[in-house]
C-alpha cells in the first residue's frame, strides 16, 4: 500500500470529534482525490503533513518546540518523506526528529485532529493529521536543527505560550489519554 492509500484510508476510518472535524476529513479527501501529488511539498495546492503531540501524562506535560521559521511553539511534525510508509508512521519520525526522544509510542486510535493551515506560496495549505505520543519514563530531549528551543510545558501553561490549534490538539490528546489509560 502506498502512502497515498494510507492517507486515504486513515481519512475514511478517521471519526472526528466534532462537525468542523467531519468537515476537514471531506475536504483532506477531496483534495487528494483531485491532486494525486496531494501528499508531497510539491503540490502547489497544498499538501498532507502529519505531526504528533509529545506528552508526558504522569508527569501532565507536554513537549512544545519553538519552530526556528514560524517562531511559534508548536508539536513536532512536518513534511511526509518518501520512505515513510504511513501517515502515522510519518508522524512518529518527525516527533522523534525534532524531540530527539527515542521510544515514543504513538496513542493508538489514529490520528486524533485534523488541521488545515494556510502557508506562504507557493505551497498554499498544510493539511495536517495530528497524532499523539507519549514518552517514555526517563526519555531525554534534544533540540534539533529546526527548533529555536524545546520545552517541557505543564498542561495548564500551554494556553499562555501556544495558538489555539495546539491548545485543541492538548484538549483531544488528554481526553485519548483518558480513553486508552
Amino acid at each position: 500500500m502506498s502512502l497515498y492509500d494510507d492517507a486515504v484510508s486513515v481519512l475514511k476510518e478517521y471519526d472526528g470529534d466534532d462537525a468542523q472535524q467531519s468537515e476537514l476529513r471531506l475536504t483532506y479527501l477531496d483534495h487528494l482525490a483531485a491532486h494525486p501529488d496531494g501528499m508531497w511539498k510539491a503540490c502547489g495546492a497544498g499538501h498532507l503533513t502529519a505531526s504528533a503531540l509529545v506528552v508526558d501524562p504522569e508527569r501532565g506535560r507536554v513537549l512544545l518546540t519553538l519552530h526556528r521559521k514560524l517562531r511559534m511553539w508548536l508539536q513536532m511534525g512536518g513534511h511526509c518523506e518518501p520512505g515513510d510508509s504511513t501517515l502515522a508512521a510519518a508522524a512518529l519520525r518527525e516527533a522523534t526528529e525534532e524531540s530527539g526522544i527515542a521510544g515514543l509510542t504513538l496513542l493508538p486510535g489514529g490520528p486524533v485532529r485534523l488541521d488545515r493551515h494556510p502557508i506562504p506560496a507557493p505551497c498554499h495549505w498544510h493539511l495536517d493529521v495530528q497524532y499523539a505520543a507519549t514518552a517514555s519514563a526517563g526519555a531525554v530531549e534534544r533540540i534539533s536543527d529546526e527548533s529555536l528551543d524545546l520545552r517541557w510545558f505543564p498542561y495548564d501553561e500551554v494556553a499562555g505560550v501556544a495558538d489555539a490549534s495546539v491548545v485543541r490538539l492538548l484538549e483531544s490528546t488528554r481526553a485519548r489519554v483518558e480513553q486508552v489509560g
